[in-house]
């Protein structure tokens, strides 16, 4: 009898010490990060692991900021258009531009007031020259209908160093003349890029943009990207444009002034892409990009595509080129290169400036009789 008591209490003690609390089978590791979108899906809880000691659950793990933007932008693209409304007017000191959660580090970067804006613009003639001997006092700006007074910088800007995109449509609707199209960009990169002074990248598109030459002031890896491109495919356009402007061109970083543009060779045609021409058009203003267009229409009737050509040239300070003949196009990209040296640069602080988030209208208006100015037509104020 004695013995069985003695056996029930050491029983006893045994299940006493296998429930004491804190103690667990499973390693102690922590959960890796979740992806973006595997934290929208999931909750919070969800990540959460036990850990060995006995201790309150830990915090969920900040989202994943190490997302390849390499790829096109998906389709809740869409979505990703609001985010980038609380950047300044001068975008490319923001760093990671990636939207993100609102406990995303890059936020509270981007969130800076800046009340200064930095426009790029040309002036010609009524014969189409460029004139480029003016002075800061030829010209009268308006900021939202409001007349600017405060220009801290005024300059022409002859020599200012290049980032520049170069998209080449790569769809099937441009086969037939893609092989001149491919060297005509390849002459104006050796005319325009300079070593240790212009970058430039090369992107080919179909259904999806496909960077073939990163940023690089080397001319032949330039020109051996433009050769990798091979037609074939739908097209996607708005989706191109928002990807060279959203994950290079907002993102590259620089110490001093520099010309931001884009050309754009295409049909015009779009039928696969997940975001539209006006949040294409609305995202390469938010990185201060100027976009050129080359139509490869060459009907000459000013058919649709060329329409979106246009408009996208317009809405970013551009220049819309519609060749009438396959040799016309080489003559497009020369007279680009004309205007990239051809500029003027302006910094002003707007009048009755909030820092809203709201679009704000840009008119640069010249002195004199007969001069036409062309610039960017807007920009998105910061967001407090």
């Amino acid at each position: 009898m004695k013995s069985r008591s003695i056996f029930l209490s050491i029983c006893a003690f045994l299940l006493m010490v296998a429930t004491m609390p804190g103690q667990s089978s499973q390693p102690d590791a922590l959960p890796s990060a979740p992806s973006e979108a595997k934290e929208k899906a999931q909750p919070a809880a969800q990540a959460q692991q036990p850990t060995p000691v006995p201790s309150p659950p830990p915090e969920s793990p900040t989202p994943d900021k190490s997302q390849d933007n390499s790829a096109a932008p998906a389709a809740n693209a869409k979505a990703e258009t609001a985010a980038p409304a609380a950047q300044p007017v001068e975008p490319a000191t923001a760093g990671d531009s990636q939207p993100a959660g609102p406990d995303d580090e890059s936020i509270s970067t981007i969130r800076r007031t800046v009340n200064e804006v930095n426009v790029v613009f040309t002036v010609t003639d009524k014969h189409g020259h460029y004139v480029k001997d003016l002075k800061k006092n030829d010209f009268k700006i308006l900021d939202d209908a409001k007349q600017a007074s405060d220009i801290s910088s005024f300059r022409a800007e002859t020599d200012l160093p290049l980032d520049v995109g170069l998209l080449i449509d790569a769809s099937n609707s441009v086969r037939d003349r893609f092989k001149f199209e491919q060297e005509s960009a390849i002459e104006f990169l050796n005319q325009t890029v300079r070593r240790k002074y212009d970058h430039a990248f090369v992107v080919g598109f179909d259904v999806t943009p496909e960077v073939t030459q990163d940023f690089t002031d080397d001319t032949e890896a330039l020109s051996t990207g433009v050769r990798m491109l091979r037609p074939g495919g739908g097209t996607a356009l708005y989706d191109a444009l928002y990807f060279a402007c959203r994950d290079k061109l907002l993102k590259v970083a620089h110490t001093g002034p520099v010309r931001k543009a884009v050309i754009l060779l295409s049909d015009g045609d779009d039928n696969q892409s997940h975001v539209t021409r006006e949040e294409a058009i609305e995202m390469a203003q938010r990185a201060e990009v100027i976009v050129y267009t080359i139509s490869t229409n060459l009907s000459g009737a000013g058919n649709h595509g060329d329409k979106v050509l246009q408009r996208i040239a317009d809405g970013t300070g551009g220049r819309a080129y519609i060749p009438f003949q396959l040799t016309e196009v080489a003559n497009a990209f020369a007279a680009i290169q004309e205007e990239l040296r051809s500029q003027y640069a302006i910094s002003y602080k707007p009048p009755n400036f909030r820092a809203d988030g709201r679009y704000r209208k840009i008119e640069i208006l010249a002195q004199e009789k007969g001069l036409h100015v062309r610039s960017r037509p807007g920009y998105y104020a910061p967001l407090q």
